[in-house]
């Protein structure tokens, strides 16, 4: 099997120097263990969360490495001990070394990094554990790419094919870990309230577990300012995208199908492959005739955006047609696509569109029809209906529309059950504040502090063609003024999976 993996796609070789400059003292991360005295800090220690569920087998097997490499007390699996636990414990115990003058403690503290290797969701997790924590100097998180889609590890250049497992691959990772530049993104929170139900279990559990991104949906307390009487308020955060709809139920066939049969889920080609059957049997390829139109967004919800924190919420109109929406952070969905593109110049001028950036408190908001319509990103400069650009966007469902819809956050999806009487359920995303990725060459991630002459070719600026051979929106698609399929335009880019096209 290790002989499919692939490293790093497209990295440069780093040298990984010795183990040692890795490695953290035992009484560091153990209280009870027997302090060592040493000449200098490691320059890279590392913290390692592993999912050994992910990957089939190779998440048990990166443990293994990675213990032999560094040791026990640095390498945790997430399944066995939860990573809230780990850093809160180590910070504690960081803490009370500070006080007692301990200048090896605080210089680790320093320059930790942590590595997560797992799913988009697990990679969630993480940093929601750490945006939970408060801690006066967070660490840096690279990550491993055991999922299905791995939009978070594209995104920052870590790739997205599964690794190899073997000391020398593991020593290569550690060495591009110890070389990458840090980079802040925008962390989103978003807020989930739902009438009390009267009878039976109220919270929207079936049948998978929601995601640990969204804290497993802990409901919040009656001390808390988001909470209401007579209602259950839930809130979490994401980090790469929401989606409502199409792509979120093809998504929770897939996790209801894995959750069944795990045997049959042992590699990422074949989950790749399953996902795209999963598409076809739902029915999506052909949804004007397979879907009512009472599953369409603009049928299930009223959707309102604020542009910028401080001013008024607006309406927004969703065509009738759109039947998947996406609110994105990262420019990397199902497994690599960018949904939001490049905007030209003209689209930049009338409509105040910019560059996707990872740090502009801004939140893409695309739509798209049905599968067909997601096969548009697989074209150069193919993007869904653009719908806006917002620092808070807010989902509110009423009665009548369907009983249920679907919802996924980081890869991980869920059944929302929707009003049954006259009521409303409310989802709704604002931007939260900023954690700090690392980030390996080549990145796809842009930042707003990146170089102007590296902002003007992200965003289109003094490129009129881009708007000429960018893809239209939905107004334009539907009036059939573009032509799409012909063979040189439907050339599917090197770095998608065409199994995955979620």
């Amino acid at each position: 099997m290790e002989g499919e993996m692939d490293t790093v796609v497209g990295s440069s070789s780093k040298p990984c120097g010795p183990l040692t400059d890795y490695r953290i003292p035992d009484y560091i991360l153990r209280p009870d263990a027997q302090r060592v005295l040493l000449d200098h800090a490691p320059p890279c220690p590392v913290l390692v969360f592993i999912n050994s569920g992910s990957g089939g087998q190779l998440g048990s097997s990166l443990i293994k490495t990675y213990r032999e490499l560094l040791g026990e007390a640095q390498v945790f699996d997430v399944s066995e001990e939860a990573p809230d636990k780990v850093l809160h414990r180590l910070n504690v115990n960081l803490e009370k070394l500070k006080m007692e003058g301990d200048i090896l403690a605080v210089q680790i503290w320093r320059t930790l990094r942590i590595i997560v290797a797992g799913g988009d969701g697990t990679a969630s997790w993480l940093l929601g554990v750490v945006s939970d924590l408060k801690l006066s100097h967070p660490p840096p998180i690279a990550t491993v790419p055991l999922g299905t889609g791995n939009n978070l590890p594209f995104s920052f250049g870590w790739g997205k094919k599964n690794p190899c497992t073997d000391q020398e691959s593991v020593k290569s990772f550690l060495g591009l870990v110890r070389h990458a530049k840090e980079m802040k993104i925008d962390s989103w929170h978003i807020m989930l309230r739902m009438r009390a139900t009267k009878e039976g279990p109220c919270d929207p559990i079936a049948p998978l577990e929601l995601p640990h991104s969204l804290h497993a949906f802990h409901r919040v307390s009656s001390s808390d300012s988001l909470n209401m009487e007579g209602y259950h308020t839930f809130r979490g955060g994401f980090w790469n995208y929401f989606s409502m709809g199409m792509d979120a139920e093809i998504s929770y066939g897939f996790h209801s199908e894995r959750k069944k049969n795990p045997e049959k889920f042992k590699n990422q080609l074949t989950n790749q492959g399953t996902y795209a059957k999963v598409g076809l049997k739902q029915g999506w390829f052909c949804a004007s005739l397979s879907h009512p139109s009472s599953r369409n967004i603009a049928q299930l919800a009223s959707v309102k955006i604020m542009k910028r924190a401080g001013s008024h919420w607006q309406e927004l109109n969703i065509h009738h047609s759109i039947r998947s929406i996406v609110c994105l952070n990262l420019p990397s969905f199902s497994g690599g696509l960018n949904p939001w593109g490049t905007p030209g110049t003209r689209k930049v001028e009338e409509r105040e569109l910019t560059a996707p950036f990872v740090d502009d408190r801004l939140i893409e908001v695309v739509g798209f029809r049905d599968a067909w319509h997601g096969l548009v990103l697989l074209a150069p400069n193919g993007h869904g209906t653009r719908l806006a650009q917002a620092q808070r966007i807010r989902f509110e469902f009423h009665k009548g529309a369907a009983e249920h819809t679907f919802m996924r956050i980081d890869g991980e999806p869920w059944k929302q059950p929707l009003p049954k009487d006259d009521d409303t359920v409310v989802v709704e995303i604002s931007h939260l504040g900023q954690v700090t990725m690392l980030a390996n060459e080549p990145c796809k991630s842009k930042s707003v502090h990146d170089d102007q002459s590296s902002h003007a070719q992200h965003s289109g600026h003094g490129n009129d063609d881009d708007d000429k051979d960018s893809m239209e929106d939905e107004d334009e698609w539907e009036d059939g003024r573009r032509k799409f399929g012909a063979a040189d335009t439907f050339k599917i880019p090197d770095e998608v999976d065409i199994a995955h096209l979620s």
